[in-house]
């Protein structure tokens, strides 16, 4: 896991605690290096290739959750998922590809990773980047 988040494109925070919940910003599929992946799925990026990207767009996640809160052992799972696929029009299988988070968010989770989501396809997002996912996440419980 990266050391930390890729910081923000813009006037935003990458997490935002509200109550018991830690709002995610829409995170993309950038490298350790900085090396953003990007391409259009379903031209140039294959469905396999955009779930691998999701994958990583979840461990990019888990890295800006952890500089929030010090510590993942902070974080009682995903609530939820909204993912964004860079698609062409016909593209079909907006599911498949943020599988590759949600899948990630349940090894490390558990049964407390599983969670609501949404994924479906858009025409552009930033800088051309293939997946964009924003998360609703829950604290853990404070051991009595």
């Amino acid at each position: 896991m990266p050391k930390s988040a890729p910081e923000p494109i813009g006037a935003f925070r990458n997490v935002r605690r509200s109550g018991n919940l830690l709002f995610v910003s829409g995170q993309g599929p950038v490298q350790s290096d900085g090396t953003l992946l990007r391409g259009k799925v379903g031209d140039d990026v294959t469905a396999e290739e955009a779930r691998e990207h999701s994958e990583l767009v979840a461990v990019n996640i888990l890295t800006a959750l952890r500089s929030h809160c010090g510590s993942l052992d902070e974080v009682g799972g995903a609530v939820k998922l909204l993912g964004l696929v860079n698609a062409t029009p016909d593209f079909e299988r907006h599911p498949f590809v943020i599988d590759g988070a949600s899948e990630l968010l349940r090894k490390v989770f558990g049964e407390n990773g599983v969670h609501s989501r949404s994924a479906f396809g858009v025409g552009s997002l930033p800088n051309r980047i293939t997946v964009e996912i924003e998360a609703i996440f829950e604290l853990a419980d404070p051991v009595a």
